[in-house]
């Protein structure tokens, strides 16, 4: 597979040939069967950067990075937001203690959050918006704002792209399927970013682009994804890499874990950003840091 046809927005058609094609599509919001995003009330992370007013009450379905991230944003704007998610956590794949801190920090801000609630409707009436959900009791609840933000994870962009015209092999979840090289089955095609397996994040992306062009030369290029850090830009930031608590846990690996508070520390109380603190988990014998 050597030639790429593409439909012009103008009309008409082009087919580009190339010795090697990276398809590096990304992206787009998730969201769940039965709710119908019109993109005018019921929203996802995309129209939120372009809504024309601050919402007065803003429901986020999904407490993940980028429900947070927005919703806090709106927060600051003035917003009434209220966070709906079906884990009992925020942010659950980050540590636990993350997680806590980063709920405690935004409570203070005044961002509600429903923990354990399984969203079972959403239904627009003209300029308000109704989400209908079960608590962890089971019991049917609602919550009722002027816009709701469906935020519950990105799926790879891989609609109208046609690889499997190429032979590409594409997993149930969409994902096109690589080797450890990026590589798809057919082997001058490679793939990368979102539309692969691994973390949805911009610069895991740019080190596997640079990774397939340094392949693609005839080098032996080598990503360690265990170093590669995760970040919620909420302010104040989450951010870690490596492993968490729970995955050494569940790994059996014997480890150490080391905190220490901001509240305690010169700079941050001369910054006033006394929210939050370090945590560092190293190997029990080798004291080799783990996360």
């Amino acid at each position: 597979a050597t030639h790429v046809d593409i439909d012009l927005t103008a009309g008409g058609t082009e087919t580009v040939e190339a010795k090697h094609i990276i398809v590096a599509t990304g992206s787009k919001p998730s969201t769940l069967p039965f709710i119908k995003v019109d993109k005018e009330r019921v929203i996802t992370s995309t129209e939120a950067l372009t809504l024309k007013e601050i919402p007065k009450h803003l429901i986020i379905i999904g407490g993940g990075v980028i429900g947070l991230e927005l919703g806090q944003v709106y927060r600051r704007l003035g917003a009434e937001v209220s966070v709906v998610e079906y884990m009992d956590r925020i942010i659950p794949t980050m540590d636990k203690a993350q997680s806590k801190e980063l709920t405690k920090v935004l409570k203070k801000q005044g961002v509600k959050f429903y923990l354990s609630h399984q969203v079972t409707g959403v239904e627009r009436k003209g300029a308000s918006v109704n989400v209908s959900a079960n608590n962890k009791k089971g019991e049917a609840v609602s919550f009722t704002g002027d816009y709701c933000m469906v935020c519950v994870g990105r799926r790879p962009y891989t609609d109208g792209l046609k690889a499997e015209n190429a032979g590409i092999k594409i997993s149930e979840r969409g994902q096109v399927e690589v080797n450890e090289h990026l590589q798809t089955n057919i082997p001058n095609i490679y793939a990368i970013g979102d539309v692969v397996k691994g973390a949805m994040l911009a610069h895991k992306a740019e080190e596997e682009g640079v990774f397939v062009a340094e392949t693609i030369a005839g080098q032996k290029p080598h990503i360690n994804y265990n170093l590669i850090p995760g970040v919620v830009y909420t302010w104040p930031e989450v951010a870690s890499v490596g492993k968490t608590e729970e995955q050494l846990q569940e790994a059996g690996v014997a480890y150490k874990s080391g905190q220490f508070s901001m509240r305690a520390l010169g700079r941050s109380r001369a910054s006033g950003d006394t929210d939050g603190f370090v945590k560092i988990l190293a190997d029990a014998t080798t004291d080799e840091v783990l996360g």
